[in-house]
């Protein structure tokens, strides 16, 4: 099904509804939270890409995103026209690769240690059911924090989710990092089901409508950009693409929540 969906595809400036591209962030979008894509979003994502340009907008690296939407055999990049990793720091346009930016060059080494020490400390003191391990990942863009550690199992996020929402444990993470480091000029962003986004104001999912700006240069002028995710309300990691006056936002639950949003728009 994968191959199916990297068939052959119109030219960008060739797809039928001009001028448009659908962005979907990842988790609880286009997957469940960390599972893989199903045939039948893949198959429709084919279909979409018949009629419209479409790239994915994540926090995670390309790496994670292959696991997540990719196969073996085929590259998340030949999936989707824009592949926008950890926001678009990463970025991928029809397979090629864009400039890229780095999140420890622009904090510098001292700020990042002192950060980095704040945040292992804060977890070490922290009372929670489980922890388990790799409680920073350092990504090119950004560092994602997570109380428990991005090594706890499905069941493990599962159960640490709804104690995290009942107790509020990553929104008090975030105010306390916030106290200790007013002048960082850091955002911090809320998303899937354990972890948080640490990195440049500015450097959010908007980062990635650059690119998208940038198709001028190559005669595609997007003036109709619909974004899809689940994490929209204020805090959440796609708040500010959704609420950006340059995309038109749609809040979804769930995978079946994006593929009738689709069906219903595009007459899929």
């Amino acid at each position: 099904m994968a191959a199916v969906a990297a068939s052959v595809i119109p030219a960008l400036d060739q797809r039928p509804v001009k001028n448009t591209i659908c962005l979907f962030d990842v988790d609880g979008t286009l997957t469940p939270a960390r599972r893989t894509v199903s045939p039948e979003m893949l198959a429709l994502l084919s279909q979409l890409r018949h009629k419209v340009a479409i790239g994915f907008v994540g926090g995670s690296d390309l790496v994670k995103q292959q696991e997540q939407l990719g196969t073996a055999s085929v590259p998340v990049t030949s999936l989707f026209d824009f592949c926008f990793a950890e926001n678009g720091l990463t970025a991928y346009r029809m397979g090629v690769p864009l400039a890229s930016s780095s999140f420890i060059k622009w904090i510098g080494e001292e700020s990042y240690q002192k950060l980095v020490k704040f945040i292992l400390h804060y977890i070490a003191d922290l009372e929670i059911p489980k922890k388990r391990g790799t409680f920073i990942e350092f990504r090119n863009g950004m560092i994602n924090v997570s109380p428990i550690g991005r090594n706890a199992s499905i069941e493990e996020r599962n159960e640490y989710e709804k104690h995290d929402l009942e107790h509020g444990i990553r929104k008090k993470f975030v105010e306390e990092i916030k106290a200790a480091f007013p002048d960082l000029g850091l955002t911090y962003s809320i998303g899937g089901q354990i972890s948080f986004d640490v990195f440049p104001r500015g450097w959010d999912k908007t980062y990635c409508l650059q690119h998208v700006e940038a198709e001028k240069q190559h005669g595609t002028d997007y003036t109709t950009i619909h974004f899809f995710g689940d994490k929209t309300y204020q805090g959440g990691n796609d708040y500010e693409i959704y609420e950006d006056s340059r995309t038109i936002g749609h809040t979804v639950k769930t995978p079946e929540d994006t593929a009738a949003e689709l069906k219903k728009l595009f007459d899929l």
